[in-house]
């Protein structure tokens, strides 16, 4: 493991580069203005860029998220999302019909082509769609735990593996959090996204050289290790708090049982 004061230090050895986006390019609020220029510099040097995230909705809806932002569309031609392989799988009806959602309005087009599929009684449904949080419950995990307890007998799918997420400087649960707390009762959860291989078939060929980028080590960098690709650890993203406990970074990696071959504070050329 290797600390790595610019990336510029060994791009030249990787075909393609399978970022993160949330922690590492953007905090939820503002993009991180030395990320940005990293990627400027790969694309410059004709490195293939691929955006894979957790995000529960479709890549489509990822994009206008980061061009709000002001990220140059010229850098966002691949964007891969677990909500986008979820959705496919939704569509295709692959876990039967009906389902109830546990999420934010603002994750609805997950399910759009099928929305005539989602009811509102929990009891009648073929599994559970879960996206996120519902806004009236965004800090109560008890409530989930309660009202899951008696519906375990279905299947939970989670668009979002990843537990908590930092906007700006507040922490916030994940679906994860949700798909933990159901698998703790018994239930059994179908995860879409990082760190399960079938999301890495999206982004790139066997034959590519690849570096994984990202900030949490339970899905950015166990996914990595789970394919065997290089990675780089991005500490001051979802770890940060973790880390003012931990002086000794690999107490931490150990914690998570993942490897790192390099890690930066903050992506930086």
């Amino acid at each position: 493991m290797k600390e790595l004061n610019h990336l510029s230090e060994v791009y030249d050895v990787y075909d393609t580069f399978v970022i993160d986006l949330w922690g590492v390019i953007h905090n939820g609020i503002k993009l991180n203005e030395k990320a940005i220029e990293v990627i400027d510099q790969l694309k410059k040097n004709q490195k293939k860029i691929v955006f894979l995230s957790n995000a529960p909705r479709p890549s489509a809806k990822v994009i206008d998220f980061l061009l709000k932002m002001k990220m140059d569309k010229q850098y966002l031609s691949n964007v891969v999302t677990s909500g986008e392989a979820a959705m496919s799988a939704i569509n295709k009806n692959k876990f039967k019909k009906t389902f109830f959602h546990i999420g934010p309005p603002r994750d609805f087009p997950i399910f759009e082509k099928v929305s005539e599929n989602k009811i509102n009684n929990i009891e009648n449904c073929d599994f559970i769609l879960g996206t996120g949080l519902f806004d009236e419950y965004k800090n109560d995990l008890i409530f989930y735990k309660n009202f899951l307890l008696k519906h375990t007998s279905k299947k939970f799918i989670c668009t979002n593996p990843d537990l908590t997420v930092h906007k700006g400087d507040k922490e916030e649960y994940c679906a994860g959090a949700i798909a933990k707390i159901f698998e703790e009762l018994g239930g059994q959860v179908i995860y879409y996204g990082k760190p399960y291989k079938e999301i890495y078939q999206l982004c790139f060929r066997e034959n590519e050289k690849v570096l994984a980028i990202g900030d949490n080590l339970r899905t950015d960098i166990r996914g990595a290790n789970n394919l065997h690709l290089d990675c780089l650890f991005i500490s001051e993203g979802v770890h940060r708090n973790e880390l003012n406990y931990t002086s000794e970074l690999e107490i931490l990696l150990d914690k998570y049982k993942v490897k790192v071959n390099f890690f930066q504070k903050e992506l930086q050329w």
